[in-house]
């Protein structure tokens, strides 16, 4: 899994789909309809690829089968996060809440804030876009807000693993688990003078308004961290907290985890620095690759496993999902169900 499954058990935070954020992917728009792999090489100068995410329709074993529809969970705070000055708190943020599913419709608000706005946690800062249509039938219908172009909807999921082979010692199967799968979208276009001029580094949330209050549900920012390095009984934990608390929470316990992996201990401290805060840096000089920002053919999966067992698990030899497109939105259309 990416960030699929990432409370406890292997279950959707809050026992809701709708409220597992999935992955989070930053990487330059590409300049034409060429083929997607081009997204390492041409883009629109000063432009910026945003998504984030959620509601996966996969349910690999032993997940139990989704029993929600497609939609954002209406009235939940859906936040893109963006530091701009290396301090760990966000600077600019892009927030959405979507309204009830009736019909088979819903509609998105989206905010941008700055500054101190952007650290709120609820909605703030200017409205760009007010009742736009989230998309269900395939149909891309990206809305222009000012310079922004910004998508929401049900798209394929890109992520590529084999989960059966994770489960089984890393004897690799072969199938994606993810094939034919969908979440979904919230796709972002933006102009690099939005997000400052140097390297920028990038979270994901998801939260639910619980008695009164605001609760963060799901976070991430790097691919395919919480289901695998934290336990059960630390992962709802995590999912609650801010990346700016995270050297002081997990570079220990983590560090620890690695060393029994076969590093030594200031390779492990080190190892477990290059995701820690869990934040997605993108530095805009240099091509997009995870860990640098990450497009949506990266194999993070296998990036991951080499990772957690030093070198020891070989790449699981997939390939990425053959529906990506050249243009915004990015993600391929829908999967039939």
């Amino acid at each position: 899994m990416s960030n699929h499954f990432s409370a406890d058990k292997l279950k959707f935070p809050g026992d809701d789909r709708r409220l597992d954020l999935t992955d989070v992917f930053v990487f330059p728009a590409a300049a034409s309809t060429e083929h997607h792999h081009t997204l390492l090489h041409r883009h629109h100068p000063g432009t910026t690829v945003l998504i984030m995410d959620s509601n996966p329709t996969s349910a690999p074993p032993p997940i139990p089968a989704p029993v929600t529809g497609p939609e954002f969970y209406p009235g939940a705070v859906y936040r893109i996060n963006i530091d701009t000055d290396g301090d760990n708190h966000a600077d600019v943020a892009f927030t959405f809440v979507f309204s009830d599913f009736e019909d088979g419709r819903q509609t998105g608000n989206a905010w941008y804030a700055t500054g101190a706005q952007a650290r709120q946690p609820e909605p703030a800062g200017e409205m760009i876009a007010e009742s736009f249509p989230v998309s269900f039938d395939g149909t891309a219908r990206p809305v222009q807000a000012g310079p922004i172009q910004l998508f929401a909807g049900l798209r394929s999921d890109p992520f590529f693993a084999d989960v059966e082979g994770a489960l089984h010692g890393f004897t690799w199967t072969g199938h994606d688990d993810f094939a034919d799968n969908n979440v979904d979208s919230i796709a972002l276009e933006v102009p690099d003078d939005i997000l400052g001029d140097g390297p920028i580094g990038v979270w994901a949330s998801i939260s639910l308004r619980r008695d009164g209050e605001l609760v963060q549900m799901d976070r991430g920012g790097h691919p395919t961290i919480t289901p695998f390095i934290n336990p059960d009984g630390e992962k709802n934990t995590y999912n609650s907290r801010q990346p700016a608390d995270d050297v002081a929470n997990y570079l220990g316990p983590w560090s620890k985890i690695l060393e029994s992996s076969g590093y030594t201990p200031d390779e492990a401290k080190a190892a477990a620095l290059q995701v820690l805060p869990d934040i997605l840096r993108y530095d805009r000089t240099k091509p997009a690759t995870y860990p640098n920002g990450r497009v949506l053919t990266d194999d993070v999966y296998s990036i991951r496993f080499a990772w957690l067992t030093h070198g020891k698990v070989p790449p699981s030899g997939l390939q990425p999902h053959d529906d990506l497109l050249a243009e915004f939105p990015f993600l391929g259309p829908p999967n039939r169900s």
